[in-house]
């Protein structure tokens, strides 16, 4: 069970002062909120009766979100309010989870749970004398390891990377007549981006976009991936000068809707969802979607704005469909006229669907979009925004 940081983590410390936690299955982690609390903790002496009562301490970072600690034995259960409380989200599988409202899991009761060898107990039943600390703000970690770019650029320092770390792909601005294959239909009533892209173990490819890219839809569309590389790869061979020989009926079939040459059609894959974008903030659900070359999603709503912001961000069309689109693995949706709509503000575009049994319209939204969120995708990701 994980302790949430609070305005007053020293008063969970109170609740702890001479008990213990139990050398039983229940265990007791505690994340500080940043540098400057763990300080403080240290200081005030409340870090040492955490572990005095058996708690184990963690680095201030977002592990509980990431995966990247307080994995759950097998079949274990576990009651969280954090966001890592969706099937497969807590880095063990086969897991049993409940999700608890905030009112329940308050760090006091936790720390009350904790006294109490791990029964759910409140706060309200343990007899404790809270303190109230006072809390200074130290910048001294942050001042002594954090380089301040911000008005003090120093252009002739060389990036090191490790064998681990690459950059981004180059990303072309946002064609104007773009040819869309559908890579993944997910039909669930809902796909986090614990679906979209995994945690736990792949967050060690964090820093590595094409590797940590592959992972991307493993759990839920194990061949997404390889689709999508395929639809990549003629792209690049488009701007190469090569146009894709294996899209030759494709081609005959857009040639009757627009005029555009083929060597000028930008390629790029969509995934479809229902309602993609549940659970943590995490840009890479879309991020190694654009890596492996896709340019939009097509959603009957999106479970988040961060998701909907994150695609935005990385250049990829968040499109909302009003009617079911019938979109299946292998279609292709042409769009035309795509820099006029982003630049004019249109907040629809009617996309031509080309299957093996012909043509057909779909009205796809472009709907509260800013005027800087339209400039993003013109420029074809907030990088190349910012470079612009």
């Amino acid at each position: 069970m994980n302790i949430p940081s609070g305005n007053y983590p020293e008063r969970y410390a109170d609740i702890l002062r001479g008990k213990s936690t139990g050398n039983g299955a229940f265990s007791l982690s505690v994340y500080p909120a940043s540098q400057p609390v763990m300080m403080k903790l240290c200081e005030n002496g409340a870090m040492n009766t955490l572990m005095a009562a058996g708690a184990s301490i963690r680095s201030a970072f977002c592990g509980p979100c990431f995966g990247a600690g307080d994995v759950p034995a097998n079949n274990a259960f576990s009651i969280r309010h954090s966001t890592r409380n969706f099937p497969s989200r807590e880095g063990s599988k086969p897991g049993d989870n409940q999700i608890a409202c905030v009112a329940l899991m308050d760090s006091r009761s936790i720390a009350a749970t904790a006294a109490n060898g791990g029964i759910l107990t409140a706060a309200t039943d343990i007899d404790v004398e809270f303190s109230t600390p006072d809390y200074a703000f130290d910048t001294a970690p942050y001042d002594s390891r954090v380089y301040y770019g911000y008005g003090n650029p120093i252009p002739e320092t060389q990036l090191v990377f490790g064998p681990n770390i690459s950059d981004w792909p180059k990303m072309e601005q946002m064609g104007d007549t773009i040819l869309l294959k559908v890579a993944s239909v997910i039909n669930d009533p809902v796909t986090t981006t614990d679906e979209l892209i995994p945690s736990g173990d792949t967050s060690s490819y964090r820093s590595n976009p094409e590797k940590l890219s592959s992972f991307a839809l493993s759990r839920k569309d194990p061949a997404y991936v390889g689709r999508a590389k395929e639809v990549r790869a003629l792209d690049r061979a488009r701007l190469e000068g090569n146009v894709p020989a294996e899209l030759a009926g494709i081609y005959e079939k857009v040639a009757k809707i627009t005029d555009t040459a083929p060597e000028s059609i930008m390629l790029g894959s969509v995934v479809c969802a229902k309602k993609p974008g549940d659970g943590s903030a995490r840009e890479q659900a879309a991020s190694c979607q654009k890596v492996l070359g896709g340019l939009a999603n097509i959603a009957t709503e999106y479970a988040t704005k961060r998701y909907r912001s994150n695609l935005i961000n990385w250049g990829m069309l968040p499109f909302t469909c009003p009617t079911d689109h019938d979109l299946e693995i292998g279609d292709f949706v042409l769009l035309t006229g795509v820099r006029d709509a982003l630049a004019s503000g249109s907040e629809s575009l009617v996309a031509t669907v080309i299957t093996e049994n012909g043509t057909r319209e779909l009205v796809l939204k472009l709907e509260n979009l800013s005027a800087t969120e339209r400039d993003i995708l013109l420029s074809g990701c907030l990088i190349n925004y910012y470079r612009n």
